[in-house]
């Protein structure tokens, strides 16, 4: 076997990309604008990662990973930088409504797009005065403003972030803005009512972790949603890696599908290359977009790996049922939300128990409702998602056939129709599917969970601390999981690699 030398075309290193998911995808484009020559080597015949599409029998199709798009500037900024038009490439819409919420108790309410139209609502239905509404939404908006220049947008593992104005202006911002303790204790200090205490609380899954347990900063999430906007993208989520796919294309950006990486390259404290089972390749610099586990137990197995780090808590993974409804049901959206009676006991099965409670909360997404050529005529394809622990070695299919049982029981309840007949094409994707599927390490979704006030700080860096050229990017690294939070990695990698 001999070291197969990428030609450069620039005076720049060449650098390669491991993994064609929405940040591999990002940071390669962002690097090739630049006029780094790069490869992006994936192990599946295409791009997207999670952020990819299948067809079930009978003409539904399926954005097969994430579903909620918000901060669409984040796309935009890319095309952007590449002195393109973004909406030749990418077009999307604003939602309203977001969500519509279904409580165990029967009521129903509509997360509308304007806070206060939302907190109206809120005050109708829930019998919370709107202004409280108002004013929360007001404080997750001066939190966000406050927190995410600093704690999104930059790398927390550089002695510059802190030396700068804005952290310090962020970190004195905290205390005022009631961002001590946990999520759960600022939602429950801001209103009375449970059921609304609940609907806040939601927004740690966005991350994977535990309102119980996760730090009250993340009670800046709902102005995403009610300050910025949510947003459904033309065609659906994977029109996103699609677009950056070709883009990265039209810069030269090479992919070498079907080629999984099977090891990172080292000689004297520096990564020269990777290797595949098809040749060795030099490289000056190597971006993982690949779960930080597998990362470092399969790609550099003779290297010393940061255990403190990788041995962080994960994050919640899914279960998800993909189904194909011989049937169109009008009181439904895009984004359905049913919750379970005892949010505690579900959060406290998955995060200590290791397993899926009795009454689950229960995410239907519907993406036919925005784009109907995504299912036949009259029917739907519904994306049923339950927030699951990762993959420890449980009877995961003991527990799929009891989740569905009781997702079905309960949708069907909620609805008043018997859902289980109308049921044309079904597939599933278990936690032990989604690691096998996507190398995320025991299928975890966002990596280490936010279960504590320090967790920002412990997530892996962006960057090798012992081993110069090796950069990390994804959902499994600072600053988290999610479609924009994967995109501020790329950013922060491809400033890092161009600065070094």
């Amino acid at each position: 076997m001999f070291r197969k030398k990428e030609k450069t075309t620039s005076l720049r290193q060449p650098v390669a990309v491991i993994g064609a998911g929405i940040a591999g995808l990002a940071t390669a484009v962002r690097l090739a604008v630049t006029g780094r020559p790069v490869t992006v080597f994936e192990a599946s015949g295409t791009f997207g990662g999670k952020m990819h599409q299948f067809s079930l029998p009978g003409e539904y199709r399926f954005d097969a990973g994430p579903s909620l798009f918000t901060l669409p500037q984040l796309v935009d900024d890319i095309f952007r930088l590449a002195g393109r038009e973004p909406s030749d490439y990418f077009r999307y819409e604003r939602l309203d409504p977001i969500t519509n919420y279904f409580f165990a108790d029967g009521t129903r309410l509509t997360a509308w797009s304007d806070g206060q139209k939302f907190a109206a609502e809120v005050e109708e239905k829930l019998g919370t005065p709107a202004a409280a509404v108002t004013q929360f939404l007001g404080r997750s908006h001066k939190a966000y403003d406050a927190t995410a220049g600093t704690f999104l947008h930059k790398s927390l593992h550089k002695a510059s972030t802190y030396l700068s104005p804005e952290t310090l202006k962020a970190v004195a911002a905290l205390p005022s803005l009631g961002l001590l303790g946990t999520m759960h204790q600022r939602h429950a200090q801001a209103f009375t009512d449970p059921r609304l205490v609940q609907l806040f609380d939601r927004y740690a899954t966005y991350n994977g972790s535990d309102p119980y347990q996760a730090p009250a900063t993340l009670s800046m999430i709902p102005h995403l949603e009610h300050g910025i906007g949510a947003f459904y993208p033309e065609g659906g989520i994977y029109a996103i890696a699609s677009s950056l796919a070709r883009l990265a294309e039209e810069f030269g950006v090479k992919f070498r599908y079907n080629e999984p990486v099977e090891e990172i390259v080292v000689a004297e404290g520096r990564v020269t290359g990777v290797r595949t089972a098809q040749d060795v390749y030099d490289f000056g610099q190597v971006v993982s977009n690949m779960d930080v586990v597998p990362t470092y137990r399969r790609l550099l197995p003779r290297e010393p790996a940061p255990e403190r780090t990788l041995s962080q808590p994960r994050s919640s993974s899914a279960l998800i049922f993909y189904w194909g409804i011989a049937r169109e049901f009008p009181e439904l959206d895009l984004h359905n939300i049913f919750f379970s009676a005892d949010y505690q006991r579900e959060f406290q099965a998955i995060f200590q128990d290791k397993t899926v409670a009795d009454d689950v909360t229960v995410y239907v997404n519907i993406t036919s409702k925005k784009t109907p050529a995504d299912a036949p005529a009259g029917h739907e394809n519904w994306f049923v998602m339950v927030n699951v622990p990762h993959d420890q070695g449980q009877d995961w299919d003991a527990l799929t056939a009891k989740t569905r049982a009781v997702v079905l029981r309960k949708l069907s309840q909620a609805l008043g129709t018997d859902l289980a007949p109308l049921i044309a094409a079904e597939k599933v994707w278990t936690p032990p599917g989604i690691a096998a599927d996507t190398s995320s390490f025991g299928g975890a979704l966002y990596g280490s969970s936010s279960n504590n006030a320090l967790a920002a700080f412990l997530r892996h860096p962006n960057f090798s601390g012992r081993l110069e050229g090796l950069y990390f990017c994804g959902g499994s690294v600072h600053p988290g999981g999610g479609i924009p939070l994967c995109l501020l990695s790329a950013k922060i990698v491809s400033s890092l690699i161009n600065e070094a």
